[in-house]
C-alpha cells in the first residue's frame, strides 16, 4: 500500500493532522509551528478508507526528499465537492505543511514548453543540436520552457530568436496572442509524464515558414551546438524527444 494518497477535487486537497485527522486547512504564510514542524499532511489510504471516502486511482508517484522515499497515490474522491477541503494553492506558503505534501502539489503542476516546425521552401525541417538540458548532444526543434504570463506562441517566438537568432512569425488567424496572422499554424499539443517522479509536461508545437541560408542561422553559444536543415524523413530519424517526433508525423506530406 502507498505511504500517502494525494486526493484532489476542483481545487480542493484532503489534508490531516499528525493524528490522521481531518479535514485540514494551512494557513497562507505561516512560518512558525510551534514546535511541531509537520503536523498537517496527506492522510493515507487506510485513513481515507476509515472516512468513508472512495477514489478514483490515476497514477502513483515516488517522491524522494533527501534520503526518504515516499509512494503517494494521485486520485479522485468519489464525492460531491469538499468544500471545506483545503484549497491545493494554499499548501505551498505553510511551514506547518509536511514536505511531501507540498512536492506532491508542485508534482502534479504542468511544465509548460513551446517549440515550432520550421520549414524553409524545399519542406526541409530546421533542427537544433543542444548543449545542455534534458537531451545534452541531441537534435531536437528549437523551443524551451514558457516564461511566467508569456503566450505559448510568444514563446516560440522568442525561443527561436534566443537560440538561432532568427526572426520567425507564427501564424495565428484567431488572434490568440495579440494581433492576427493569416496561415496555418499546425499546432500540436501534447502531455505526458514520462518517469515514476510525476513530473507533468505539457508541449505546444507550432508551425511556420522561414526560407533561410544556415550560413545566416547564429547559434547560441552557451545552448546550441549546430544547427542543421532535415528532411522530414531525417528529421525523424535524428528527432529523441516523443513530443518532437509526434508533432513533425503529423506534418502531411
Amino acid at each position: 500500500m502507498s505511504d500517502y494518497i494525494h486526493l484532489e477535487h476542483d481545487g480542493k486537497l484532503l489534508l490531516v493532522n499528525s493524528d490522521g485527522e481531518g479535514p485540514v486547512t494551512p494557513i497562507q504564510g505561516r512560518i512558525n509551528c510551534e514546535g511541531n514542524p509537520n503536523p498537517i499532511r496527506l492522510p493515507t489510504p487506510q485513513e481515507v478508507i476509515d472516512m468513508g471516502i472512495f477514489w478514483d486511482e490515476k497514477r502513483s508517484n515516488n517522491i524522494v526528499l533527501g534520503d526518504i522515499e515516499k509512494k503517494i497515490i494521485i486520485a479522485t474522491p468519489k464525492i460531491k465537492w469538499p468544500e471545506n477541503w483545503a484549497w491545493k494553492d494554499s499548501v505551498i506558503s505553510d511551514n506547518a505543511v509536511d514536505p511531501f505534501a507540498r512536492e506532491s502539489v508542485y508534482r502534479t503542476m504542468h511544465r509548460v514548453v513551446s517549440k515550432v516546425i520550421i520549414q524553409n521552401n524545399e519542406n526541409m525541417i530546421l533542427m537544433a543540436k543542444v548543449k545542455r538540458g534534458f537531451f545534452t548532444g541531441c537534435w531536437t526543434l528549437p523551443g524551451g520552457f514558457v516564461d511566467y504570463g508569456e503566450h505559448p506562441r510568444t514563446g516560440a517566438v522568442r525561443e527561436a530568436l534566443e537560440e538561432l537568432g532568427i526572426n520567425i512569425e507564427i501564424p495565428d488567424k484567431f488572434g490568440e496572442s495579440g494581433d492576427v496572422i493569416q496561415g496555418n499554424d499546425g499546432v500540436v499539443i501534447q502531455e505526458n509524464i514520462f518517469t515514476s517522479e510525476g513530473i507533468n509536461w505539457l508541449s505546444f508545437t507550432y508551425r511556420c515558414s522561414l526560407d533561410i541560408q544556415i550560413e545566416e542561422i547564429i547559434p547560441k553559444d552557451d545552448e546550441i551546438e549546430e544547427a542543421k536543415w532535415f528532411s522530414i524523413e531525417d528529421a525523424l530519424k535524428n528527432a529523441v524527444s516523443i513530443f518532437d517526433r509526434d508533432a513533425i508525423l503529423r506534418i502531411e506530406k
